[in-house]
């Protein structure tokens, strides 16, 4: 477990620069390290901690190789250089032990879940009725996770099974589900909320499930009801015209409908425990990300902004990666309005929000409580314990 450190404008600098320009890999004497290719997400993404904070960082796609950043690992430990400048260590996640773990009816539990750090996630089923045509999103590489990876749709039976081992082997402490849209009236919301309520009922985790905004704003009470404890509601950007052009599919709902959507949820789930994906380095107009996230915040939804990381196979595969001077200079405008609004996502019940490794959003966060005058103890989160 990596010890925590105070974080620094250079800290912060170091945490950008990572998650829009990847690191490479030397070394790794224990084969393949920690990550995943293709899915729902994160994709093409290495699981590591550096200073303290949890990160996942491109480590597969070709625009790596141009990166300044390698991690190099001799054994059981691993030095992250810039050139050949030492950063310092990093520490990488053990492999989990629900990895060596079947169902009766000889399923790999990764296939089933996988462990994103300290949560355990999962995409309930693989495939989406925007793919292979004209409303697909560019960034989604959601089929591309196909064959010996996984299996395309999970029951909830299978995943109460893998989430309670999860907790009691490798110390999971919630459950995200995801899914891609499977009709065009609940999305999925139906489905990913029956297996919800087996995973609750088995294993007692908390539960974030994330679908599209459904047709009738009466399913959200449903998935309530089912146990979920966070709702994902993701527009993925606040600029219309971007998203028409990159996810025409969801662009159907327009901006608008996710707002109503949102406002609705916030009714359901309460304050803070609905969020939305904001992805930035697709063309946006900054100031439409920032007055959309600050709607967002005053209404109680947290947005979750990342920089955008091109998977390869998708149709955004080839797009360049986000400046990383524009995805800090979002993340400090974004999580000043945060503080300001009493946001932290240490209060998430479960999550994107809660864990944080996809964005740099919590060092931000770190730094304005520090400003604020808050205890140093209460800084440095760690690993999630």
């Amino acid at each position: 477990m990596p010890e925590p450190v105070r974080l620094s404008l250079d800290d912060r600098q170091l945490l950008v620069e990572l998650q829009s320009l990847g690191v490479r890999v030397e070394d790794a004497t224990d084969g393949p390290l920690p990550g995943r290719l293709g899915g729902a997400g994160p994709s093409d993404a290495l699981f590591l901690w550096v200073r303290g904070l949890p990160l996942t960082v491109p480590s597969h796609a070709s625009y790596v190789d141009a990166s300044p950043y390698t991690v190099r690992v001799e054994g059981k430990r691993a030095t992250l250089f810039r050139d050949d400048e030492l950063v310092g260590p990093v520490t990488l996640p053990p492999r989990p032990r629900i990895y060596d773990m079947q169902t009766a009816d000889g399923v790999p539990y990764w296939k089933i879940a996988l462990l994103h750090l300290d949560s355990i996630a999962s995409t309930v089923v693989q495939k989406c009725i925007y793919w292979d045509t004209p409303e697909q999103c560019g960034f989604c590489g959601i089929e591309l996770t196909r064959g010996e990876q996984t299996i395309p749709v999970k029951t909830p039976a299978q995943l109460a099974e893998v989430c309670t081992a999860a907790r009691d082997y490798d110390h999971a402490v919630d459950v995200t589900l995801t899914t891609g849209s499977l009709n065009r009236r609940d999305r999925g919301a139906i489905y990913i909320s029956r297996c919800a309520s087996a995973i609750k009922e088995a294993s007692g985790l908390p539960i974030q499930v994330q679908f599209e905004p459904p047709d009738d704003l009466r399913v959200l009470d449903e998935v309530a009801r089912a146990g979920v404890d966070a709702v994902g509601i993701h527009s993925e950007t606040f600029d219309p015209e971007v998203l028409a052009r990159v996810a025409p599919g969801k662009a159907q709902c327009g901006i608008e409908g996710y707002f109503r959507t949102w406002e609705r949820a916030v009714d359901v789930f309460g304050r803070g425990s609905v969020t939305t994906y904001v992805l930035l380095g697709m063309g946006e107009r900054e100031e439409l990300i920032i007055e959309g996230c600050r709607r967002a915040i005053a209404m109680g939804v947290y947005p979750f902004v990342v920089p955008l990381r091109p998977v390869p196979g998708t149709l955004m595969a080839d797009s360049p990666t986000p400046d990383p001077d524009y995805v800090g200079r979002v993340y400090g405008e974004v999580a000043a309005m945060l503080s300001e609004a009493g946001f932290d996502h240490l209060d998430a019940k479960a999550g994107c929000a809660r864990c944080q490794a996809c964005s740099g959003l919590s060092a931000w966060e770190r730094v304005m409580r520090r400003e604020d005058g808050a205890d140093l103890d209460d800084l440095f989160v760690g690993a999630h314990g």
